[in-house]
């Protein structure tokens, strides 16, 4: 698959997409972006915005295995990962196999559960594979989760560890769609007779795994790289951060940047698709300091601070 079917591709599964979900298509052009770069994707926003139908939209658009997890205070690890039962007829104990082996993923609510919970998806995200009782198994290919989460004001809601935040390539907020948006969807439902509208595949399994090794042959100038790299480094450096972007967030960035530039239809990664997936990739990286979270500094602006302050090179295809 060439790049220019790739995102002939990309901009197809988006529109089937939108049409189940009214969201704005930069929103889904990022999720797909996460999904394309080989990573996982983090939705907040308040209830009712679209989260969970998006990711089922986008599992029918794909047309992969999908299974949900509903994410409670009282949800454990194995009601994820699964466990070993006892068979009575063999006399053994075998594995039974959690909802997380799946080729999409939901943890809707993510937040809703402790950090120890939230913690089972990190080596099925990391590595795709879960260890269970000393045991290995290997996930589906490919792998895919997609977390929603409320925002964490909200009660009853956990912030997710450090390192949970770090395994998802982007972070994503839909918004209330605007009045347009709203009587739109009152005409979908009135022409419907179910409540969660239809999406056919616009690829399969094998066409999702192919799709998912164009980024792979993107060019990425050294200017480019240097001003990605230039970028990520000033957030360490702005007194408003205490920990800002790692280096395996650094690699995040060059994957999205590179799987940007394929839905946008070009064999090179241009300044602007590093500045266009920068938010998504940069701000839930952020650890503000005591001072500044005492502000209410918002992440975004830090991200909106270093993108000004850094010289941008100009765009080169070599």
């Amino acid at each position: 698959m060439d790049i220019g079917e790739a995102a002939a591709v990309c901009s197809d599964i988006v529109d089937r997409v939108g049409e189940a979900v009214v969201a704005d298509r930069r929103f889904l052009e990022t999720v797909l972006t996460g999904m394309l770069a080989r990573g996982h994707v983090l939705v907040e926003d308040v209830p009712g915005t679209g989260k969970t139908l998006t990711a089922i939209a986008l599992a029918d658009a794909l047309g992969l295995d999908f299974n949900r997890i509903q994410f409670t205070p009282d949800l454990l690890p194995s009601d994820i990962t699964g466990t070993n039962v006892y068979d009575e007829h063999e006399g053994e104990f075998r594995f039974q196999r959690g909802p997380v082996f799946a080729n999409v993923v939901l943890a809707d609510e993510i937040n809703r559960a402790p950090p120890k919970t939230q913690s089972a998806l990190l080596e099925a995200m990391d590595e795709g594979q879960v260890s269970v009782d000393g045991d290995t198994y290997p996930l589906p290919e490919p792998f895919f989760v997609i977390a929603t989460q409320n925002p964490v004001e909200q009660d009853g809601t956990f912030s997710l560890p450090e390192a949970q935040r770090d395994r998802f390539i982007v972070k994503a907020s839909m918004g209330y769609p605007d009045r347009a948006g709203e009587l739109e969807l009152l005409d979908r439902r009135s022409n419907r007779t179910t409540t969660k509208p239809r999406v056919d595949a616009a690829v399969d399994v094998d066409r999702v795994t192919t799709l998912r090794q164009v980024p792979e042959r993107v060019r990425v100038s050294g200017e480019v790289r240097a001003y990605l790299v230039d970028l990520a480094r000033a957030t360490r450096k702005d007194s408003r951060v205490e920990v800002g972007v790692s280096p395996r967030g650094i690699q995040r960035f060059f994957e999205a940047a590179r799987a940007r530039a394929v839905v946008a239809g070009r064999s090179y990664v241009a300044p602007d698709d590093v500045k266009d997936v920068a938010p998504a990739v940069v701000t839930h990286r952020l650890m503000l300091t005591a001072e500044a979270a005492i502000r209410d500094t918002d992440p975004r602006t830090v991200v909106d601070a270093v993108l000004d302050g850094v010289e941008v090179p100009a765009a080169t295809a070599d």
